[in-house]
This record gives structure tokens, sequence and C-alpha cells, in this order.
């Protein structure tokens, strides 16, 4: 697996950045995509996170994009994660708007095929996801029942 050549994933992302994770680093697990990974992560990052990006006209914080199967698994995130296949990632405000600003403007604005509210009363942060064809255009809340995490319809959102 060879780094994009410009070792960059859009204007805005790095190629470190959408593969960096401090769990990763601190166990010695390797998080390198695959040629096809990377060509879904270029999508995502061109079909929302760039015109979220513009539209926010600030820095979003990239807290997760590509998982290795490894990292994915240490991490305990879903055996389907889209994040294995470098179709997802999970961003946060870094000022320019807020997290419950860009989910409306995600849900309302973009095609995408998920976008998770990630906790609390405004979000913590957003899950959005992106595939080349058939986005659902599922809008999610993600909750905590005592140990389990469950997922809803974000009827209300």
């Amino acid at each position: 697996m060879k780094k994009s050549k410009t070792n960059k994933i859009s204007k805005h992302i790095s190629f470190k950045e959408a593969t960096h994770s401090n769990y990763a680093s601190q166990y010695g697990i390797k998080n390198i995509p695959t040629d096809e990974d990377i060509e879904n992560m270029k999508l995502v990052a061109e079909k929302v996170f760039e015109p979220l990006r513009e539209w926010v006209e600030a820095p979003i914080r990239v807290n997760s994009f590509y998982r290795s199967k490894e990292l994915n698994s240490g991490l305990k995130g879903s055996q389907v994660s889209s994040h294995l296949t470098g179709n997802a990632m999970d961003i946060t405000s870094m000022g320019g708007k807020t997290n419950l600003e860009m989910f409306h403007y995600i849900k309302d604005n973009l095609d995408f095929d998920q976008l998770i509210w990630e906790f609390g009363a405004e979000p913590k942060w957003l899950h959005v996801s992106y595939k080349s064809e058939d986005n659902r255009k599922q809008v999610l809340v993600t909750k905590k029942r005592g140990v389990y995490y469950t997922w809803s319809d974000c009827k209300n959102c």
C-alpha cells in the first residue's frame, strides 16, 4: 500500500491526519489503508468534509477516519463499521460552528449514507459516512444504556 502521491486526502485533510490514532500508536497497531480505501476516503472528503469545511469557514478536527480491522476491534467498533473501508469519519467542531450547527448543515444540505449524533444534549462529535452510490440519508442518535450503546432514529433532531 502506497500513500497518496500528494500525502493529502483532500485540500484540508492530510494522509497522516486521516490515518492517525493515539490508540494505534500506543498499542503498535498498523493503520494502513489500501488504495481502494484511500479512494473511498477521498470521496467522503470531496462530498462531505470539504463542502462542510467551506461552510464552517474554520478548521474541523478529524477524530477518526480510516481504521484497520485490528484498530477497529481494539476500539470496540462495529464489525461492519464504514471506518474499515474509509467511508466514514468522526469529526468535531474547532470553533467556526458548533457540532449541532454542523449536524444540521450536513442533514439539510449534503448527501450522506449515515449521520450520527454522538451523545449528549448537543452532539459531542459527529459520525458521517458516504458511499459512491445508494446513500440512505440515515440520521441516528447514539445513547448509552448501562454498559451498552444503542442507536435510534433521530426524529426530533
